[in-house]
């Protein structure tokens, strides 16, 4: 065998040409999402309503800001739950093991919507218990059922986001840091944790964009947050601008959280570019 046809490799193949069905179709697709962009902002022009925008305008701020407090309590608290959830599932420990996956299991397994209502109608129901130990105060409010339900919700999706990413680690990190002196904790604090962040990173951008939209979810139970005022709104003016507006506010918090985790992941990454 010759040198030549040794190092001979396939050439790519030949660039598709033409208008192949895949192409017209996604074409198709994206054409009718412009179009119906532009009718979204043409019908919003043409039934443009002052007074509707200046009555209403301040009760959608309101709610903006109780859905971004909900949102925000919710993935701290959940945050800090997904330690020892995550601890758990990564233990060798059966009983730990065990009980840190059936709490996963329950949580990413159920519908949201049917965790808050356990916790808004279920344990409310329990008002006699619940005022002798001293914990109705917190029960008795919409608000707090919602943070409550949505901090449990995220806990277990966070938990199995961070068991991921500290498992995508390679072992010779934890190895190479014992071989140091280090231990186990400022092995994970200095090596294992900066690595982990940048896997963990999409999904906890995802996993807050998704817990914005599921916030609507508390307008159910008598929570005045984005959407709940958005049902108050239309319920007095049976006026369809109400959801269409409240569509875009939702909408540009999507966006502007998706551009800040994408700013985010570039600054973090910026050394493994060349």
């Amino acid at each position: 065998m010759s040198v030549s046809q040794a190092i001979a490799v396939d050439r790519p193949p030949p660039q598709a040409r033409g208008w192949p069905r895949v192409r017209i179709i996604g074409y198709a697709l994206v054409g009718l999402w412009v179009l119906f962009g532009i009718g979204i902002v043409a019908y919003l022009v043409h039934a443009w309503n002052a007074d509707f925008f200046a009555r209403y305008a301040p009760a959608y701020l309101q709610g903006l800001g109780t859905t971004l407090s909900l949102v925000i309590i919710s993935m701290v608290t959940g945050a800090i739950l997904s330690l020892p959830v995550a601890y758990g599932r990564m233990s060798k420990n059966r009983i730990l093991s065990g009980l840190a996956y059936c709490y996963v299991y329950f949580f990413r397994g159920t519908p949201l919507l049917v965790q808050t209502y356990l916790v808004y109608y279920g344990i409310g129901s329990f008002r006699p218990e619940l005022e002798t130990v001293g914990l109705w105060w917190f029960f008795r409010e919409a608000f707090y059922c919602g943070v409550f339900a949505f901090s449990l919700n995220t806990a277990a999706y966070q938990a199995e986001i961070l068991r991921g990413a500290i498992e995508s680690v390679p072992r010779g990190q934890w190895e190479g840091a014992a071989s140091l002196g280090l231990h186990k904790l400022q092995t994970l604090r200095k090596v294992v944790m900066p690595q982990a962040i940048i896997v963990a990173l999409r999904p906890y951008g995802n996993e807050l964009i998704l817990m914005i939209k599921a916030s609507a979810i508390v307008a159910i139970i008598t929570v005045y947050d984005l959407m709940g005022n958005a049902k108050l709104a239309y319920a007095k003016s049976f006026d369809i601008q109400a959801y269409i507006w409240v569509a875009m506010v939702y909408l540009v918090l999507v966006e502007i959280l998706r551009h800040g985790v994408e700013w985010i992941e570039r600054r973090i990454t910026i050394h493994l570019k060349r």
